[in-house]
């Protein structure tokens, strides 16, 4: 589990197929290599990549991850080539504070940047998500983009806002994204669940 705050911003600095559907990445990041375990979750952009290998190179640390067919197809992960920055973020821990919201690293779609309006200090995103996943998205409600725990500004239909503060666009990869930009999204459990259980309570009451 996760909580959608950035703890560095990784580069992809290679991408090669290892089998049919099986792309393997390698990512620069500031994490020291002795504290990274093989096995280890991190999030890459809110997409929870296990570790498979472990190097240091250019006065950089390293950790490779593979990414399937599915996570190649619904998240951004199928687009990404070398230089790349992504936002990184290694798992809770028992006794962390909780500064965001519970993350799974589980993208559930692609949320398309349409607008984005440069404020004093800040930044306001206009985003569509995709339909079946509108109704997951509400008004003062969290969402993960990209990794990064958001809160709703306002939502209508398929399509909601965000605010970014200025810390946070400097120390995501925010700065850089524009209209047209696409983001991986992660909807709130807590909503997730609520619709499953009024789903439940209505097949029960027919």
């Amino acid at each position: 589990m996760f909580t959608g705050l950035v703890t560095d911003i990784g580069e992809i600095a290679a991408v090669r197929e290892v089998a049919q559907g099986l792309r393997r990445l390698r990512i620069a990041c500031s994490y020291p290599a002795a504290s990274i375990q093989q096995g280890a979750s991190i999030a890459c952009a809110g997409v929870c990549l296990t570790v498979v290998g472990i190097g240091e190179a250019d006065g950089r640390s390293w950790f490779e991850a593979d990414a399937a067919a599915e996570t190649l197809r619904l998240t951004t992960v199928g687009s990404w080539r070398e230089r790349r920055r992504i936002n990184l973020e290694r798992p809770l821990r028992v006794g962390d504070e909780l500064g965001g919201h519970i993350v799974a690293g589980h993208v559930d779609g692609i949320a398309a940047v349409t607008v984005r309006e440069q404020m004093t200090d800040m930044a306001r995103f206009e985003l569509r998500a995709p339909p079946e996943l509108a109704r997951f998205i509400a008004s003062k409600g969290s969402v993960a983009l990209d990794g990064v725990s958001l809160t709703v500004n306002e939502a209508e239909n398929d399509t909601f806002s965000v605010l970014l503060i200025p810390h946070t666009l400097q120390v995501t990869t925010f700065g850089g994204v524009g209209a047209g930009g696409r983001l991986n999204l992660e909807v709130d459990q807590m909503a997730r669940y609520a619709a499953r259980l009024l789903q439940s309570d209505k097949a029960t009451r027919t």
